[in-house]
């Protein structure tokens, strides 16, 4: 998802509201994974201190390395990878958040000369594409936990689901 926010830029009186809007829904899909993330690891920390996977009643699948430090491997990489998730949504904010501030500068005050404002507009653009690819990072954090969490109930259904 790339800006072309020099060309919103130019024209702030017809696209201004638009560059506004899209940068404040980035910013809600962002807080949105992010809040997710820190919520599924306090869960994740949570079934890592209720023991091994017999108490998470997971007994019932007895494929696999069902050890204490097979469970704790298992679910310390779940952990990190929302954790991972969680910060670059953050950072996603923070570019987000400073595209938004940027592009409400007024574009013909800033300097008479077009040279500044043309490095002013790709200044912006390259803020907000830089949120959009910590934003992509951060969604891709959270695909990868889909196969971890798979491994936890053992490499039957793991290699079953990736067929």
């Amino acid at each position: 998802m790339g800006f072309d926010l020099i060309h919103q830029l130019q024209d702030v009186a017809k696209n201004g509201v638009l560059a506004v809007q899209t940068l404040r829904n980035n910013i809600m899909a962002s807080t949105v994974l992010a809040s997710t993330a820190i919520m599924l690891s306090s869960l994740i920390v949570v079934l890592m201190s209720s023991g091994n996977g017999n108490r998470l009643g997971l007994g019932w699948f007895d494929y696999g390395d069902r050890s204490e430090r097979a469970f704790s491997i298992k679910f310390f990489s779940i952990l990190a990878c929302f954790l991972v998730a969680f910060l670059l949504n953050v950072q996603s904010i923070r570019y987000y958040s400073d595209a938004s501030i940027l592009i409400n500068v007024p574009f013909k005050k800033t300097s008479p000369h077009q040279r500044h404002q043309q490095l002013r507009a790709d200044y912006v653009a390259t803020t907000g594409n830089r949120g959009s690819y910590f934003w992509s990072l951060g969604l891709r954090a959270f695909y990868f936990s889909l196969p971890l969490f798979l491994w936890i109930f053992g490499p039957i259904l793991i290699t079953h689901e990736c067929q």
